[in-house]
């Protein structure tokens, strides 16, 4: 029986590179991070953070030029970076699997849905016989709310909400520990979006299963996630409980995300976050945010911050703590930050 006091993914000073000519771009740095089983991780940033990069390292699907340069990933005590071929094919699907973003391109185009389910199915368990699978097929076909006629159904013959259900199905067919969510949203309109997030919280909340939800959309994330992650330029600079990320955000950054969202209840002026992430071959010194952050100071442009608990359950990696108790207002945007917008 499973122990919901221990975590089931440990992350540990990840590092995922992508080798250019200039150099390697630093997609993900030295980043870490622990998942209970059933707990829901959102991880949010702007194109170019690292999330999707994250993504495929922690099911290691890194391919080149990237390439895995350090850190571990402990699934149920396991390091999968540390797993031979075998025992990677067997864990991936059965104990940690991931919902593509794009649901159209992961999906076999020349197969019924049905024949690619089975095909997974069979890859783990080659002993069942077909009416088990047939029955089982119709079950996760059920549990994703499609009907039992669309096991028959070529991928494009699903509109862009049913095939992003039917890449559920597959991913939860052997009951995973872990649910690795790729921005499953990307693409769908808001109706379709809630119900496939609907769907995937009822998939999580049977299996017990943790998630670990990647996006760009904080009101989505807000709505789904326990926890909240924020990357930056390949870091993770401020994680922790989703109440207190939005009520109180400790990162200029998070602020910056959080103050995007429209909100009904009082009409303000939106304002995007001025500038665009830096070239992950081509860091700023010290703090990666400095360039666009309001509230800069000298020790920001020297000093990388460490990521460190600012508040109870909630760090940030910002040279303003422990000298503050909480974020400073931020300051109206100025000349120097106008001009950073693209």
């Amino acid at each position: 029986m499973t122990d919901k006091t221990k975590p089931i993914l440990v992350v540990e000073e990840l590092n995922v590179h992508y080798d250019t000519g200039k150099g390697p771009a630093k997609a993900v740095s030295d980043v870490s991070f622990s998942l209970l089983p059933g707990e829901r991780l959102g991880l949010i940033g702007e194109s170019g953070s690292g999330k999707t990069t994250m993504a495929t390292a922690l099911m290691r699907l890194t391919r080149a030029p990237g390439r895995i340069a350090g850190g571990s990933v402990k699934l149920d005590g396991r390091d999968i970076l540390k797993m031979s071929t075998r025992e990677l094919r067997e864990t991936r699907l059965r104990d940690i699997a991931l919902i593509p973003q794009g649901a159209m391109s992961s999906l076999n185009p020349v197969m019924r849905l049905e024949e690619q389910m089975i095909d997974a199915i069979v890859a783990h368990k080659p002993g069942m016989r077909r009416a088990e699978l047939d029955a089982r097929v119709q079950e996760l076909l059920k549990n994703v709310g499609l009907a039992p006629e669309v096991a028959r159904r070529y991928p494009h013959e699903l509109s862009g909400g049913m095939k992003q259900r039917a890449a559920m199905a597959i991913a939860t067919s052997l009951s995973p520990k872990v649910i690795v969510a790729d921005e499953p949203t990307s693409a769908l309109d808001v109706v379709v979006q809630r119900q496939v997030m609907q769907t995937l919280g009822r998939l999580q909340d049977g299996l017990g299963a943790a998630v670990v939800l990647i996006g760009h959309d904080m009101g989505l994330i807000a709505q789904f996630a326990d926890t909240v992650g924020v990357m930056y330029a390949g870091k993770l600079v401020e994680i922790g409980p989703v109440r207190q990320m939005i009520e109180s955000p400790k990162h200029p950054y998070t602020r910056l995300l959080v103050d995007s969202l429209p909100g009904i209840e009082v009409k303000r002026e939106l304002t995007g976050i001025p500038g665009l992430p830096p070239p992950l071959v081509d860091l700023p010194p010290g703090c990666s945010f400095n360039p666009r952050c309001p509230l800069a100071f000298d020790r920001c442009v020297r000093e990388t911050p460490l990521l460190q608990e600012v508040a109870p359950g909630q760090s940030a990696a910002c040279h303003l703590y422990p000298e503050h108790a909480a974020l400073p207002p931020l300051p109206p945007m100025t000349r120097a930050h106008q001009e950073l917008r693209p």
